[in-house]
This record gives C-alpha cells, structure tokens and sequence, in this order.
C-alpha cells in the first residue's frame, strides 16, 4: 500500500483515564492510565494492527476511537470529522461507517434473540427499508460470512463459536460500513478455527474495500492479516511499522522480546529467547521516563529521566526509545 493513501482514521493523542477510588473529603484520587497520549493513522483500505500484552489499553483505544468509551482527551478524524467533537445526532450518522467485532462471540450475542434479528437491529435502529427488504438484507449478509439463510431462524447456543463470530462479522457488515474494529475476533476460538476466520475478513476487506484496525495478542495473527502494526506498552505506542518491518527489523527492545516468543515449528531454527525481567508496573504509577525501563536489557540511566517520544528512524518505521540508533539493524 503506497504512503500517499489517504488516511481513513487519524488518532492524535488519544487518553483515557479510568479514576481509580476517591482522595481525601471526595477529591478525585489517582487514575489508571489506561490509554496515554497515543497518535497513529490508519490508512483506507489497510488493516492496522494493534498489539501488547493483556492489559498495555489496545482494546480501550480501539473502543474510545468508536466512542463506545469517553475518552478523557485527545482528537479522532474519521474522514475529517473530529469524532470527539460531533453532537450525538451526527455522531450516530457516523456510526454507520464505523462498526465493531467484539472478542468473545458467547456473550456478544444476545441468547434471547434469533440470528435474523441480531443481524437485522442495526437496520430497524438506522431505519434502513422495510421488512421484506431487511430480510433479504440478511439472508445476504448470512451467505456473505459462509452460512445459510435458514440460520436466521436459529438461537445462538445452537452454533458452535467459529459460527457465532461470522454471526458477529454479519452483524458488524449490516449498514455497509467503511471501518471495522477487530477486538481480539478470534482469541476466543479453537485454533482450528481461528483460521478460518481470519482468511472471511481477509476476503470481506478485498471484496468490500474495507479498512481494519486489528487488536490482538496473537502475534502470528497479526503477521498474517495487518499491513502495518504499532506495539503497545502500558498506554503507549512504542514501536510503529510495516507488518514486514516489524517481524523483519524490529528495533525497540520489547517488540524484539514479544517476536522471540513465537514459538518456532523448525527445530532446526530455534529463535533466541529474550526474556524480560520483572512484572509489568501499574498503570495507576507507571515508571518515570521510558516505562519499559523496569523490564529493559539496555535501559540506560537517562531512560528514568526522560519519556521517549515517537521518531521516525526510517521509512514509515517509528521508534519510541533513546537508546535505539535511528537506522540501526538489530
């Protein structure tokens, strides 16, 4: 993809704070910094993704760039409309164009309703057409993500989970959107699965010219399917670059731990692991400077004094680390 390709999302500085109890007589307290000043872009038609442990605010960013979450500062353009400023009429216009895959398809589908309805809710809410044509509307959407039109009239506890997540794509598909975020939609299937249904949204984005920001922990995944991918760590972007670059020439030391873990099917190509040291802090009191230091194999005293920002150290290829030559192979 060319780096003239208009940006469909532009994320700029995006916090969100979660208050975390009380101060003294009712003044607010300390607060998990969950998501802490992070900037990117998502280019049209590309899939971003997203990636860091358990924890480090990636599904946070992805649902407060939706406004399914508050965020407590920052900017969202989705085709120059700042989302964090539009009232709540135009802000529901928008939605329309922008849409969510959640991660665990058990309990983002209500039990109490028949597929049909799941899949036809986005439209009765927009007001889009009438009866007949919503279920034709959903019949499509059905056959769209590999299943029969006949499974409109069934629960969700009667497919297995691979069915109920192309039930959710299905869902997410209904107003025709332009962006699509992908909260970890197959950390909760079967690795035979998994697949699968990365292969139907590969194939989804080709045939309807969708745009992806890909949240996952599963780095293989993320190799397969993202264009390009920024590394997540307690809150900040440390690491932003082609999916290639990435898993090539990643340069910040804790990309480089998190792609020493793969594990490796060639026993005669064993990787080198690089183990981190220590828990990860807090996000309620996180590290002075760098907040990878506790954990760093080459931290360096002036990492505790200064927080490092993003730099550009090649093509398209970010680095928040001081350390780090900009240029330098690793």
């Amino acid at each position: 993809m060319s780096d003239t390709t208009p940006k469909l999302i532009e994320v700029r500085n995006l916090t969100k704070h979660f208050p975390a109890g009380a101060g003294l007589f009712g003044v607010q307290g300390s607060a998990v910094k969950a998501v802490d000043g992070v900037s990117f872009n998502i280019r049209r038609g590309e899939t971003f993704g997203l990636v860091g442990e358990s924890g480090c605010g990636k599904s946070t960013t992805g649902r407060c760039i939706l406004r399914l979450i508050e965020p407590t500062s920052g900017e969202v353009s989705f085709q120059g409309h700042n989302l964090l400023s539009v009232g709540s009429d135009e802000m529901r216009r928008l939605r329309r164009d922008m849409q969510i895959i959640f991660q665990d398809p058990y309990s983002s589908l209500n039990p109490r309703m028949r597929v049909g309805q799941i899949i036809e809710e986005p439209l009765i809410i927009h007001r889009i057409a009438d009866r007949r044509s919503r279920r034709d509307r959903v019949s499509e959407l059905l056959g769209l993500v590999g299943l029969e039109a006949d499974h409109a009239r069934r629960y969700p506890h009667e497919f297995s989970g691979g069915q109920r997540q192309r039930i959710g794509i299905a869902r997410a598909l209904a107003l025709d959107p332009k962006f699509i975020v992908c909260d970890e939609p197959v950390s909760a299937l079967d690795v035979s699965v998994q697949a699968q249904v990365v292969n139907l949204l590969q194939d989804l984005q080709e045939r309807l010219g969708l745009t992806y920001l890909f949240i996952s922990h599963g780095l293989s995944v993320v190799e397969h399917i993202s264009t390009r991918v920024g590394i997540m760590y307690l809150g900040k972007l440390v690491e932003v670059a082609s999916s290639e670059e990435i898993f090539h020439n990643p340069l910040h030391p804790y990309t480089r731990a998190l792609l020493s873990a793969i594990p490796n099917p060639d026993p005669d190509h064993r990787r080198e692991r690089l183990p981190l040291a220590g828990d990860i802090p807090t996000a309620i009191d996180p590290p002075s400077g760098c907040r990878f230091r506790t954990r760093c194999p080459i931290a360096e005293p002036r990492c505790a004094d200064e927080e490092p920002q993003l730099v550009e150290v090649g093509r398209d290829h970010l680095v928040a680390c001081m350390v780090v030559a900009p240029g330098e192979k690793r």
